[in-house]
């Protein structure tokens, strides 16, 4: 694990008012034993969604990491819509939970009800993805630097293109993640970054469009973009499923994924890897989904008055066609 951004404290806490939205989905776990001097740490989780495999992957690691350690877990699945997040966290802060971690939808809009978690001295952390909020709303993130990993995609397309004989211009399909949630907005600005400084003259994004981080998004989306600009010659997905949605669209415009147009995608769920091994996919930047452990980790810290670091970042490598069918056997999501 790497640790960045050191600074801040943490809070305890209890209390305020609110109501969790009828649509989203919610799940109260009690788990395990004692914690915290034998009294047992309420956590109160909303996820994003179940928009992908690394989402699933997700949502099972922070359920057995809370389960392992002890903790009563109240879980909400948000189902892509933030006013959901807000009606969970509101809910939580009602029930006097001991901590409240969330993965926001999107970046902006959570002012309102980070205050009312401060006003309750319930401290609140971040997993997986950032807010543009005031800093001191919230206690730390745990997750993954999504610009880096745009910078990585980059660094990693040129190795593709290097080992494709890829020559001439470089006509690049981006699909990106959802409007306005951190990872969309990081790692395109990442991979820009690297395209903007080193490829100015020979690459080119000629088209870019939300597949909402789904494979059905990623299908229906990457089949208008060969309608229109059908001398694509690369695919930069932001995640697995839209980069294997978009898969099937090439495959139905008699192209070859992997040949005809070279993919990088992010992520590194299991059925990504077997695209891989089959030639489909060029390279993975991996983003590992299992932040449980870290997360329950900073739950206790924070519990007991302790002190975290800003930025709590996990291990994450990057992969090619030739290391996928060693890479496969071992993975863990």
């Amino acid at each position: 694990m790497l640790n960045r951004r050191n600074f801040l404290t943490a809070a305890v806490g209890v209390a305020a008012a609110g109501t969790l939205a009828a649509c989203a989905k919610e799940d109260d776990s009690s788990t395990g034993t004692s914690s915290s001097g034998g009294k047992k740490i309420t956590l109160g989780f909303s996820q994003v969604g179940s928009e992908s495999g690394w989402r699933s992957a997700n949502t099972d690691s922070v359920k057995s990491a809370a389960k392992e350690a002890g903790y009563t877990l109240k879980f909400s699945d948000a189902q892509q819509k933030q006013e959901n997040q807000i009606s969970a966290i509101r809910s939580y802060i009602a029930q006097k939970v001991d901590v409240i971690a969330f993965s926001p939808v999107v970046v902006t809009g959570w002012d309102a009800i980070l205050k009312e978690a401060k006003a309750a001295k319930i401290p609140v952390v971040l997993t997986d993805r950032s807010v543009e909020s005031d800093e001191s709303l919230f206690v730390t993130l745990v997750g993954s630097d999504f610009t880096d990993e745009g910078r990585r995609a980059a660094k990693i397309l040129e190795k593709v293109l290097e080992t494709a004989g890829h020559k001439g211009k470089v006509k690049i399909a981006q699909l990106e993640g959802t409007t306005g949630a951190a990872p969309a907005i990081e790692r395109a600005k990442g991979f820009k970054e690297v395209m903007d400084a080193d490829h100015k003259d020979d690459w080119e994004i000629v088209v870019s469009q939300t597949g909402e981080f789904t494979r059905a998004g990623g299908k229906q989306v990457m089949a208008a973009f060969l309608q229109s600009n059908p001398d694509i010659n690369v695919l930069y997905a932001h995640n697995d499923d839209m980069g294997l949605g978009a898969i099937q669209a090439i495959e139905a415009a008699g192209k070859k994924p992997g040949k005809d147009i070279l993919i990088v995608t992010v992520d590194g769920v299991k059925d990504g890897f077997i695209a891989m091994s089959e030639g489909k996919i060029n390279a993975i930047v991996e983003c590992n989904p299992l932040l449980g452990p870290q997360l329950m980790e900073v739950v206790k810290t924070v519990h007991e008055g302790g002190t975290v670091e800003r930025w709590i970042k996990t291990e994450e490598s990057d992969f090619m066609q030739d290391q996928a069918k060693d890479a496969l056997p071992t993975r863990k999501y």
